[in-house]
């Protein structure tokens, strides 16, 4: 188990997992004012998902968070490597089990969830997004988001990234702090902290403004990117090795970010253009992801939800060697 503040990542993989989830996402849906009914179904669906990680799935994990755009939700992730979900209409009908769990199958999970959604590949593993608000709230419907997972067993990850939007116009940032634990981290809350006061400027700027805030630090890679959907066009400006994406159905283009350190050492920093194809999406992800994922083995993935895009790149493209994070933005509402 990974926790940090109200984050808290837990492998699934034996029965005892089910009671701990459910009880962390019932103490965080407590602490983001749900009331006794909601953390009901908090608890319920949350237990029929780890039940199904457990009975179902090979390296099943979890995610448990208040959700990043609403303070009284909660957000919980399900991922795994098992052998998806060959008939999702089937599996979807209440009551439907194939090996004892609570027989309430995808259908309860919809029931009891404020929102949700499934994005499942036979063979391959199944990712379930599920918000939780309170007072019949409305769910956020985010058109950017992102993970963070802290390497091995540290209780802080070293990444951090941020997005804000503007009328048509997302800017977002993600830093990979130098090292791993509490000096990273530390690196990476100054670009977090830079960005928000400055994040209207160009992506260049931006980008020059962290690396200035960053040099009594442990310094880190850091990538901006400005996409005015209105335009069409995504501005980036990158320093080191986080990688850079437009992911469209049919492929992926790189985005060219400069060698370096941000906060130490850098070649000249340089802002670059790029057309954003209709039906696309913006990925940045730390080199705690490997670059060598394939578009073609995510059908429809770029249709998603970001934070599903988020989950399932990290699921099948990271690394427990190093702190991984991945960010989304869509391209149109």
């Amino acid at each position: 188990m990974i926790r940090s503040r109200d984050e808290t990542w837990v492998r699934v993989e034996d029965a005892s997992s089910i009671g701990a989830v459910r009880r962390i996402a019932i103490t965080l849906a407590e602490s983001c004012g749900l009331d006794e009914h909601e953390r009901g179904k908090v608890a319920v669906a949350v237990s029929e998902a780890a039940s199904n990680l457990v009975k179902h799935a090979a390296e099943g994990t979890m995610l448990i968070r208040s959700h990043p755009e609403a303070q009284a939700a909660v957000e919980v992730i399900a991922m795994d490597k098992g052998p998806g979900i060959r008939d999702l209409t089937r599996a979807a009908r209440d009551g439907y089990s194939t090996t004892g769990t609570l027989g309430l199958g995808l259908g309860g999970i919809a029931r009891m969830a404020s929102a949700h959604e499934v994005y499942t590949l036979p063979g391959r593993g199944t990712v379930i997004s599920m918000c939780f608000t309170a007072a019949a709230a409305k769910p956020p419907e985010p058109l950017a988001g992102g993970l963070t997972r802290p390497i091995g067993e540290e209780a802080v990850c070293g990444d951090a990234f941020a997005y804000v939007e503007s009328g048509t116009t997302v800017t977002a940032m993600l830093c990979d702090g130098l090292g791993h634990g509490e000096p990273a981290a530390a690196a990476s809350r100054e670009a977090v902290r830079v960005f928000q006061d400055g994040h209207d400027l160009p992506a260049v700027a931006v980008l020059e403004r962290i690396h200035r805030a960053l040099r009594g630090t442990r310094g880190g890679a850091v990538a901006v990117a400005r996409l005015d959907r209105a335009g069409g066009v995504v501005r980036y400006a990158g320093l080191g090795n986080v990688s850079g994406w437009i992911v469209h159905p049919d492929g992926r283009q790189g985005m060219i970010s400069v060698p370096g350190i941000a906060g130490h050492q850098r070649d000249r920093l340089r802002e670059y253009d790029y057309a954003v194809p209709s039906h696309s999406m913006l990925v940045l992800h730390s080199d705690g992801l490997t670059d060598r994922w394939d578009v073609a083995a995510f059908p429809g993935l770029s249709a998603r939800s970001p934070a599903v895009v988020a989950a399932a790149l990290l699921r099948d493209a990271g690394t427990r060697r190093d702190d991984a994070t991945v960010l989304a933005v869509r391209t149109a509402p």
